[in-house]
């Protein structure tokens, strides 16, 4: 189990680039608390002047008169009330605002690491798990430092002011006052290693929650169309109720905490009450002491029944910075690069050499894979599903770091390129459409912020996705819903095709581009796609024959080996597994086209 104070550790050393505002913060709640404890002495040093009057503790600093030693009095209450309200709007301010910078840059820290991260890391965790961390850990740990830093800095002080003074009024039954707080301390170390693995399932079912509901709320179609609500309404329930019986495991033993501290507070404030009056009636304490000593007991003691609730925020927001810390400890596989690679460099040769990639914790799913793209041209990868086609897209990509062999892109192997730039020169087109929530210009221009409206007007039109987009509500400036989902399939697909053709990029990956359309909107596709084509790098991954055949070269692929390789004419005269799949698609009875 990991120790309560690591997670402290790592977000004390994530925040340095903020320790001048931790220092004034921490200064601000320092002085409020040692003017704030003031007051006792005041109460004192009045009940003194009453009792003494010129014999009184200030007239040993020449103030005689009892009017000049309450006037003294007054105006030194009103400096310290002041001073104790300007540093507690201090610290306030600065807690709060702290709050928020550490809370923005552990967000984006943590969002742009997760970006870096590689698919394998995304496909073994949920959405909504990943959610919980980017959005309720973090807020837990802001809601720790509006509130909960604060207040362990303000009872420190109290126990080391109040504890000196005791001391130094009456070292004979200081001590009495003291007893208590060992056991207290004792009392919170206990609690808190008892709490600790009980937050940390606490976070672990609101992840679950969250990834149910994110999970549903992107299902909601599947669940309408299987009548299945009920169903997933009592799935629901059981993760809620797993978060409430984690939660409540919990609140039962915080709940517990403030109870028996107090006995042991108690103890210690009767004690100080018993005794020190004792040694006021026998006259050896002096009445005013006597009267500072019950107010700074009370101040002492019955703060400390604040740890309960105090440490509650510190257990959530420890087991919240552990999760995030996690993510931010997460290793990138891929290796960034270090040469620059413009588009307009690329010429858009394309070598695999001997390629061999297994998902983790899989068998390989490509074995010794070779194939060139001359630059320029169009070459087509076909085979049965689960072959391989797609993952050679994603390590072309660099989406995966693949086993063994090498990838190369104008003779030099891509983990040489700048992972950016690579990717900019690459443009994808996948069967999986997905659009963002926005315009149907926002959604063409993803990925090219500086394109003008003519210059999205006219990859529209190369996509042939014009005609559709004038006849909606508002033209270019319609907002499409989540996911596109206002749209058809067809037309979600030639808005990604706009989106490829406005990034213009040298190489051109269509990965199952019309298979989800029908024989209209894909002979409309296929038309567009013979225009933006011309003189570009194109690698055609299609399960529809009928979409490659007029490619250069076709690769067909079986169990994640070519098995075959040759022109559509070829391919057919060679009666392999192209011909058989040509056949099946076709109905044709021979190998003839």
């Amino acid at each position: 189990m990991t120790k309560p104070i690591a997670p402290l550790l790592s977000l004390l050393n994530y925040s340095r680039v903020h320790r001048a505002k931790i220092y004034w913060a921490v200064t601000c709640s320092l002085l409020n608390k040692i003017f704030d404890l003031a007051p006792p002495a005041l109460i004192g040093l009045a009940v003194d002047v009453v009792i003494k009057q010129q014999d009184s503790f200030l007239s040993r600093w020449g103030i005689v008169s009892v009017q000049s030693q309450l006037l003294v009095l007054t105006v030194a209450s009103a400096v310290i009330w002041a001073l104790e309200s300007i540093f507690e709007y201090a610290y306030e301010r600065l807690w709060r605002n702290l709050a928020q910078d550490i809370q923005h840059d552990l967000r984006l820290d943590a969002y742009a690491h997760l970006q870096q991260l590689d698919l394998a890391y995304f496909e073994e965790r949920s959405t909504g798990r990943l959610m919980a961390i980017l959005n309720d850990d973090i807020n837990q740990l802001e809601r720790f430092l509006d509130v909960g830093a604060n207040e362990i800095l303000q009872v420190l002080t109290t126990v080391v002011v109040i504890g000196g003074a005791f001391f130094v009024i009456t070292p004979d039954i200081a001590w009495m006052a003291v007893v208590p707080m060992p056991f207290v301390l004792l009392g919170s170390i206990y609690f808190q290693s008892l709490l600790t693995s009980r937050y940390a399932l606490v976070r672990e079912k609101v992840s679950n929650l969250n990834s149910r509901l994110s999970n549903n709320l992107s299902g909601i179609m599947t669940i309408k169309s299987f009548a299945t609500e009920a169903e997933e309404v009592e799935r629901l329930r059981q993760d809620s109720d797993a978060y409430r019986d984690s939660n409540q495991r919990a609140i039962a033993l915080s709940a517990a905490f403030v109870p028996l501290i107090r006995v042991i507070i108690f103890a210690g404030f009767s004690t100080i009450l018993y005794f020190g009056g004792l040694d006021a009636v026998r006259g050896n304490l002096a009445v005013g002491s006597y009267s500072m000593l019950v107010f700074l007991t009370q101040r002492l003691l019955w703060p400390l029944t604040g740890l309960g609730k105090t440490l509650d925020l510190y257990q959530r927001a420890m087991a919240s910075t552990q999760r995030v810390m996690q993510l931010l400890a997460t290793p990138i596989q891929a290796h960034p690069g270090e040469l620059s690679l413009h588009p307009s460099q690329v010429q858009g040769e394309l070598v695999f050499q001997n390629i061999s990639f297994a998902y983790p914790h899989r068998s390989a799913v490509l074995k010794n894979v070779s194939l060139r793209v001359p630059a320029g041209q169009t070459i087509g990868i076909v085979g049965a599903t689960g072959s391989g086609k797609s993952t050679l897209v994603k390590l072309l990509l660099r989406l995966y770091e693949w086993d063994s062999g090498d990838i190369l892109l104008d003779g030099v192997d891509l983990k040489k390129y700048f992972l950016g730039d690579l990717r900019r020169s690459v443009g994808l087109v996948s069967q999986d459409v997905f659009l963002f929530h926005g315009t149907v210009r926002e959604n063409i221009a993803y990925g090219s912020a500086d394109a003008t409206l003519a210059q999205i007007e006219r990859a529209a039109n190369l996509a042939e996705a014009e005609e559709f987009i004038n006849q909606l509500p508002q033209g270019y400036d319609t907002i499409i819903g989540e996911r596109g989902q206002k749209l058809s399939g067809g037309q979600r697909q030639r808005l990604a095709i706009a989106r490829a053709i406005l990034k213009n990029p040298p190489i051109l990956i269509l990965d199952e581009a019309t298979s989800a359309v029908d024989n209209e909107t894909e002979a409309a596709i296929v038309r567009s796609l013979e225009k933006i084509t011309k003189n570009r790098t194109t690698i055609t991954i299609a399960h529809r024959l009928s979409t490659v055949r007029y490619a250069d070269q076709i690769y067909v692929l079986e169990n994640g080996m070519v098995q075959e390789m040759g022109s559509h004419e070829s391919l057919l005269a060679h009666q392999g597994l192209y011909a058989k799949l040509w056949r099946v698609q076709t109905g044709l009875r021979s190998g003839v086209s």
